[in-house]
């Protein structure tokens, strides 16, 4: 062997060595980061959607950054603690008031029409079991037992996880107002840490996450956070049942794209059935602006040219939630476009040079 072999050989090994030294030592920091993973992503996002009031606060209000800081800090704090915890305590009464109203046999399902039995392939079982319902409500829940017991883990690992993630979220909103102040900093550094993983358009790329963030922390579950908070308020002072169960789902539709309008229209077609005209007419009044919230404000919240599909933000939402439980409702959606955007920016690029 000659002696530049030998020279080759020695820096191979030396090489492989390095590298498996680097991957031990980053499999092992994973390790000991994972457990705060949550609450890390939780203040990245948040110091970076709320950094525009804090850079408002301090140029124009001319406030102290300490001082931004902390206003902004507590501020936040008194929404998780104020209407998010009353949105959580609302959602539980209702569940309980489903349960009752199960349990009291008060909740009657009227009788199918004979017409199911043509549908195909699940006509007849359809029949069957919607008759069943009608006249037993609770031996059709017991016969559909079996086939809602894979969920059942599901569920309440997602409701045992609720306190630990409102937890969560009120240390990571505490965090993210510690990083206000470095925050020029730690973006020149993340622009400098992606200009060695992606050269030429790191910056791009950090930049264009941090837009990411701003517009769906504004424009997707910001508005759909105001728009849940105002239609439950509306729920409750017009007795709705279940209030707290349909703002939730007013949530959840606004932040998947769908609308809350989907959770809205029922509600004001049983407030016509079941109200007299003034009532059912000043809530209709007041539930149509709600429902419209979104379409009126987005144009001004959400930056131009930033358009992340509504799978993606599907995807991120039942993901989120399956990986995080609740706080990944938030979560989700936030990754994923951040994902989704990057990815269409690197596609693009490569095609450009195509």
């Amino acid at each position: 062997m000659s002696k530049r072999e030998k020279l080759f050989e020695t820096a191979s090994v030396e090489w492989l060595l390095r590298v498996g030294c680097l991957a031990v030592l980053v499999y092992w920091s994973l390790l000991l980061v994972q457990p705060f993973l949550t609450i890390i992503v939780w203040s990245i996002v948040l110091a970076v959607a709320l950094y525009p009031i804090f850079d408002w606060a301090r140029t124009r209000l001319r406030l102290p950054r300490a001082l931004a800081a902390f206003l902004i800090t507590v501020m936040s704090l008194s929404i998780v603690l104020g209407p998010a915890t009353w949105l959580a305590v609302s959602l539980v009464g209702s569940v309980r008031w489903i349960v009752d109203q199960l349990n009291s046999g008060a909740i009657a399902v009227p009788r199918p029409s004979p017409a199911i039995k043509d549908w195909p392939l699940i006509g007849d079982a359809v029949f069957q079991f919607w008759d069943l319902a009608s006249t037993n409500l609770g031996a059709a829940l017991v016969e559909l037992g079996p086939q809602l017991k894979p969920l059942g883990p599901t569920v309440l690992g997602a409701a045992g996880s609720a306190g630990i993630n409102t937890l969560q979220f009120i240390v990571a909103v505490v965090i993210s107002g510690f990083l206000f102040v470095p925050g020029p900093s730690l973006v020149d550094y993340f622009k400098t840490l992606s200009d060695r993983i992606a050269t030429r358009r790191g910056e791009e790329f950090v930049d264009l996450a941090g837009a990411t963030i701003r517009n769906l922390a504004r424009g997707v579950i910001g508005l759909s956070i105001l728009q849940a908070l105002l239609a439950g308020l509306g729920f409750i002072v017009a007795g709705v049942p279940a209030a707290g169960l349909f703002s939730f789902l007013a949530l959840v539709f606004g932040i998947v794209q769908i609308g809350a309008w989907v959770v809205i229209l029922p509600v004001m077609v049983w407030s016509w059935l079941t109200m007299s005209t003034e009532p059912a007419l000043l809530f209709t009044i007041y539930l149509i602006p709600v429902s419209l919230l979104d379409n009126l404000l987005r144009p001004f919240v959400l930056a131009h040219g930033l358009k992340t599909p509504m799978l993606v933000i599907l995807v991120g939402v039942v993901g989120g939630i399956i990986a995080h439980g609740m706080s990944g409702l938030f979560i989700g959606p936030v990754v994923l476009a951040i994902g989704w955007e990057l990815l269409r920016a690197w596609t693009r690029e490569e095609l450009d040079e195509a």
